[in-house]
């Protein structure tokens, strides 16, 4: 790919980008504006947003180099993704909205009546917005390297240049705007190119996505366990998101939330077909990636293999602006979400403290980014999903439906999750991919059990500190609004 192409599509999404983003800037003014949106955020405009910021690195190059890498085995990673919202929709989307809080960390505080468990839960939702930020600013180095020749961290830098202008200046009313536009940038970007690339293909007598499918060769099939406990933790995982949960805030209503919730089903499903078809045309026309340990550039590098000329070029910078979309959306939702967190804790909650913390929580993962190489997109957020299937979401989903969570046990919990699934991830990293077993490489199958029962015994054994409000508190998460709230 001409670099002068790949630098002008990712100057071009930046800038688009920012100018939505400074638009914004014009209708954020309160502090509901920034952290919330004010909570009038419409059901389709907030699909397309948590589209945009959900679909991340992993989505849009990790997905499709998996696939190349592992065939049908890889397949669980889109459909874990997406029905992880499934298990959004049902138990956790509408309650969240009705407890009026901002962040999740409010939540847990508020169902607990406790300082300390919103002081871990804080710490649990930093630990998880840093590590997913981190493989993001690793697909952007990748593309960058990729497709410009230029060094790895000036794709990283630039990530975090453009996330600081659009989320400091604006906030989650910003970011709205610019997600929203992403999740069709990103969706267009991989559509086209495609179908491109099976019109040329068609017109030379081939049938790839079935010749790909038919034989599925690669590597050894996953273990019974490693798939189960890959949907374990894409599954809870997505119930834990920090940047996804903070999306259901925005919503006017619980009825709203829902609705949002069943069109974002919707656009994932639709968008997932374009990765995998990807990864199976990759299979039989560029295996020579995977040798060469570039899977993850699969979606980059294909279509001006198999288009060629202009117009391989213009669809190549067509993918590097939607690649450059997904790490842009996906890291602005996480830092709006770990700066409300860390605004409210640490800096009083104002305007200008979450623009401060903002500027912390992106530049920790940018050292970290800059410090460590680049996994496998797809799986080194798969472990993220892992962590958080294993800290925030039990504290979750028993604060929604069971009275009997306490504070102690809320803590026991969370922190005997982290600990377990922290440490098979440091162990995983030094052991290094051949030399991990499976229960260690994929963690969620035992660690989740594990911060589940330890939350439920511990709780148990400190019955007497149930909050003498769980009536009221388990009230107003479980009543629906009344009709006229929900057509306002």
């Amino acid at each position: 790919m001409n670099p002068a192409v790949g630098i002008a599509a990712v100057a071009a999404v930046s800038v688009a980008t920012a100018v939505i983003g400074f638009y914004g800037l014009r209708i954020s003014r309160t502090t509901g504006d920034f952290y919330v949106a004010s909570r009038t955020v419409p059901p389709w405009w907030n699909a397309s947003a948590i589209g945009g910021e959900y679909l991340s690195a992993a989505s849009f190059l990790g997905v499709a180099g998996l696939i190349l890498l592992s065939g049908t085995d890889a397949l669980w990673y889109p459909v874990g993704y997406t029905a992880g919202y499934l298990m959004l929709l049902l138990f956790v989307a509408a309650p969240l909205r009705r407890s009026g809080a901002y962040t999740i960390p409010d939540f847990t505080e508020a169902r607990l009546d406790s300082r300390a468990v919103r002081r871990v839960t804080s710490l649990a939702v930093v630990i998880v917005g840093w590590l997913y930020i981190v493989p993001q600013l690793h697909g952007a180095a990748l593309t960058i390297r990729t497709t410009t020749g230029l060094p790895a961290w000036a794709g990283s830098t630039a990530v975090v240049v453009v996330v600081c202008l659009t989320v400091v200046a604006g906030g989650m009313r910003s970011i709205t705007f610019v997600q929203a536009f992403q999740y069709w940038l990103k969706l267009t970007a991989l559509a086209v190119p495609l179908i491109f690339i099976l019109l040329v293909l068609a017109g030379n007598g081939s049938h790839p996505l079935a010749e790909a499918a038919a034989n599925p060769g690669g590597a050894d099939p996953a273990s019974p366990y490693q798939s189960i406990s890959l949907l374990v933790a894409l599954l809870f995982g997505t119930l834990g998101l920090p940047h996804v949960l903070v999306r259901f805030y925005t919503n006017p209503d619980g009825h709203s939330a829902r609705r949002t919730t069943l069109i974002v089903l919707g656009l994932l499903s639709v968008f997932y077909l374009f990765p995998t078809a990807f990864g199976l045309a990759g299979r039989l026309f560029a295996p020579d990636l995977a040798r060469a340990g570039q899977a993850d550039a699969l979606v980059l590098l294909l279509p001006g293999r198999l288009v060629g000329g202009t117009a391989g070029e213009l669809l190549s910078a067509l993918v590097v602006a939607g690649a450059f979309a997904a790490f842009l959306s996906t890291t602005s939702g996480l830092v709006v979400s770990l700066a409300g967190v860390i605004s409210q804790d640490v800096l009083g909650g104002s305007v200008r403290g979450f623009r401060v913390a903002a500027l912390v929580s992106i530049t920790v993962p940018l050292g970290l980014a800059l410090m460590t190489d680049s996994l496998a997109l797809a799986g080194s957020v798969g472990l993220v999903f892992a962590f958080t299937a294993s800290t925030i979401c039990p504290v979750l989903l028993l604060g929604i439906w069971w009275r009997g969570l306490t504070d102690v046990g809320a803590i026991a919990g969370m922190v005997t999750g982290g600990l377990l699934c922290g440490g098979a991830m440091v162990a995983g990293t030094v052991l290094g991919a051949a030399g991990t077993p499976p229960w260690l490489a994929q963690p969620a199958a035992w660690t989740v059990p594990v911060a589940f029962t330890v939350m439920v015994l511990a709780s148990r054994a400190t019955s007497s500190r149930v909050p003498r409000t769980i009536t009221r508190v388990l009230t107003r998460l479980h009543t629906p609004e009344r009709p006229l709230a929900t057509e306002r």
